[in-house]
This record gives C-alpha cells, sequence and structure tokens, in this order.
C-alpha cells in the first residue's frame, strides 16, 4: 500500500497526538476514527472509573445543602 504526506494544522496535530494510543502509529489513528462503525453504544462507559460520577454526586450533595440552609428546598 502506498503512502500520501498530508499537511496540517499545529492545533489539528496536537489533537491527534493526544489522541493517539502509545500502542498506535498516527496511520493507526486515523483508521481507527474514520472506521465508520454504526455501533450506537460506542463511547458508553469510557467514563468509567474516572471519578466524574462521584464528583457529580458530591456537587449534588453541597447544591442541596447549601439550598436546604438558605430554606428553599425546606419549605
Amino acid at each position: 500500500m502506498g503512502t500520501k504526506t498530508l499537511t496540517i494544522t499545529e492545533e489539528a496535530y496536537e489533537r491527534l497526538k493526544d489522541m493517539k494510543r502509545s500502542d498506535e502509529s498516527f496511520t493507526d489513528l486515523v483508521l481507527r476514527l474514520t472506521k465508520g462503525e454504526e455501533d450506537v453504544w460506542k463511547g458508553c462507559g469510557e467514563w468509567t472509573d474516572t471519578g466524574f460520577a462521584e464528583a457529580v454526586e458530591e456537587e449534588r450533595e453541597r447544591f442541596d445543602t447549601d439550598m436546604e440552609e438558605r430554606d428553599v428546598l425546606s419549605g
């Protein structure tokens, strides 16, 4: 298979570099990002084990406490 040379901006390069896995080439990355899967569940679970859900719950509890202290939620 032949090769092509592409010109992209520094910003585009940095974004691609940030997305590239340590075990893949830029060609692998482009193929992975453009493989056109029809999987509607693709990406589900991406936030697993990131602490995001816990942070949201903590913020919700803090908000509720603040509203109760302001007597907004208690009536």
